[in-house]
């Protein structure tokens, strides 16, 4: 192999390679700048939902804020903007994690992702639910009918749908309901709680917030259950990934949206948790519902209650172009797995502007069913923390699984041309690894806590919940790896081979390629043909 040839690539917009195999073309390449990339991980990370769980705790929830953006949301951050910047090809985390141990635990932590989004979409579902009951009158009724299972169930199917047609559309028209949901529900209604709370609290009007420390009790770990769950306010860095090859320069402008996300998520988190905790008592904090009762009572102290009704329809649409960001992101990763083999060719078809139907539609029958389980729990704020921390579970196993990807990756590809890299070189690496690494395992420990400041029925049917939903989920990857079938991977289909497979060398090894190398339009050819010869006769990492 001549490793200094200069390299001869197939332009991004050919359907197919030069041997035939056909490409799945993005309807959405060349339309994510670097700001819309910003504003699309800001609508898949912040959430104003997460805003009163934390509000309970006053002043110490910027001690959590800091903390968790210090330990999980900073290196993270660090870690897939290096990532993503150096293995732009299809696939987001799937890539990145085969890359280092091979497509069994690239698929591992896919479908982790796209589990954890599958139960997180409940949750947030149950939030949109309640922001439309509070677009009525009067506030009795809208407390009423937020409460209601009934009501709840049918207006989260209803948003949930509406986003996945929507996503029949192709990425570009999910991209756009994304971005303008982020904006019009979210980032503006941040914005408008937090000046709100500085105009409120400049008229010497009442403070509720809680006198507390600024540092938290960590002798009584019940206490600090919920502050755990910030560590999943902060999911989702990784998402966006997927969708990398949507901009013109990824290597370049992704780890600057990245930084800009960081500011935006970390400050409106911070200063519209303390926004609430001004307003409402920390004892009447409802954690569906206080965030439409904040900004009815500051908008009520300056004589215009009505728009607070307003607002709670702002952040319902906030809700579904959230849902709208979300909802391609874990299933194009899906779609990644597919292409390469791992799952049956009935879930490799696209329709015609590019989108995988039945991945998306299977994604909506799990959606569906985890939602009945509000008539199986004692109330609705019971099934959103039960759901919130599954999935905070699982998530931070996949979070633990990319981190070893960053560090042998390091090892094993050090001449890779990466856009950007971790600042600091090894020790640089040590310190952000260690910080998430040791942050990671402190939020998955506690999650498994009952929080003592919820009604969530017995302890023991709480944690045993948790943990068989956890092993199940864990096991189901594992188990279609194993029964993988050879015809699965479609000979006809381009996915582009892990660079291990282009050099012919196993994940663990390191590589020889010179550093800056990149593989011959014919190696990669060369490779793939190799792989989809062997995918059926060889076992598999």
């Amino acid at each position: 192999m001549n490793m200094n040839k200069k390299s001869v690539t197939t332009p991004d917009e050919s359907p197919v390679t030069a041997s035939g195999r056909k490409k799945i073309v993005s309807t959405a390449k060349g339309s994510v700048t670097m700001a819309a990339m910003a504003v699309l991980i800001v609508t898949s990370i912040l959430s104003l939902r997460g805003l009163p769980s934390e509000a309970k705790y006053g002043v110490q929830s910027i001690f959590y804020y800091l903390f968790a953006a210090l330990v999980f949301l900073l290196p993270f951050s660090l870690v897939c903007a290096e990532l993503a910047s150096t293995y732009t090809k299809s696939g987001g985390l799937y890539r990145w994690v085969s890359e280092a141990f091979g497509p069994r635990w690239g698929w591992t932590a896919m479908y982790l992702e796209w589990q954890t989004i599958v139960i997180w979409f409940p949750t947030v579902l149950m939030f949109g639910a309640a922001s439309l009951a509070y677009i009525f009158w009067p506030e009795s009724f809208d407390a009423a009918l937020a409460s209601n299972k009934v009501y709840t169930i049918v207006i989260a199917m209803l948003m949930y749908w509406l986003a996945t047609f929507n996503a029949f559309r192709g990425q570009r028209s999910a991209n756009l309901l994304s971005t303008c949901g982020g904006l019009v529900g979210t980032i503006i209604p941040g914005a408008v709680l937090i000046v709100l709370a500085v105009l409120y609290v400049c008229l010497g009007k009442q403070v509720n917030l809680t006198d507390v420390s600024f540092f938290p009790d960590f002798g009584n770990a019940g206490t600090i259950v919920l502050a755990a769950s910030i560590f999943l306010f902060y999911a989702g860095m990784e998402l966006q990934a997927v969708h990398i090859n949507d901009m013109s320069n990824p290597a370049r402008d992704f780890p600057k949206s990245v930084f800009l996300a960081i500011i935006v998520i970390v400050a409106v988190y911070a200063l519209g948790t303390l926004a609430i905790g001004i307003i409402i008592p920390s004892d009447n904090i409802d954690l569906l519902q206080s965030l439409l009762v904040a900004y009815k009572s500051l908008w009520a102290s300056f004589g215009l209650s009505w728009l607070g009704n307003v607002m709670a329809l702002l952040i319902m649409i906030g809700v579904i172009g959230q849902i709208s960001a979300l909802v391609t992101g874990p299933a194009t990763g899906l779609m990644a797995v597919a292409q390469s083999g791992y799952l049956p060719r009935s879930l490799q078809t696209v329709n015609k502007n590019g989108v995988n139907k039945p991945i998306l539609l299977i994604e909506g029958v799990f959606v569906s069913l985890l939602c009945l389980v509000l008539i199986v729990l004692p109330t609705v704020e019971s099934a959103y923390q039960i759901m919130s921390q599954m999935a905070t579970i699982i998530y931070l196993i996949m979070v633990l699984l990319i981190y070893g990807a960053f560090i042998r990756l390091r090892r094993v590809a050090p001449g890779r041309k990466r856009g950007f890299r971790v600042p600091g070189g090894k020790v640089g690496e040590v310190i952000v690894c260690g910080l998430g690494i040791l942050g990671a395992l402190l939020a998955l420990v506690l999650s498994f806590l009952p929080p003592s400041q919820i009604s969530t029925g017995s302890p023991v049917v709480y944690v045993g919940i948790i943990i068989i939903g956890v092993a199940v989920f864990l096991a189901i990857p594992l188990v279609v790896y194993a029964r993988r079938k050879p015809s699965w991977r479609n000979p006809d289909a381009h996915f582009y081979p892990f660079d291990w497979q282009i050099e012919g060398r196993k994940p663990d090894q390191v590589s020889k390629w010179v550093p800056g190398y990149e593989p011959t339009e014919q190696e990669v050819e060369e490779a793939e043909t190799v792989a989809i010869a062997r995918h059926g006769s060889e076992p598999h990492m």
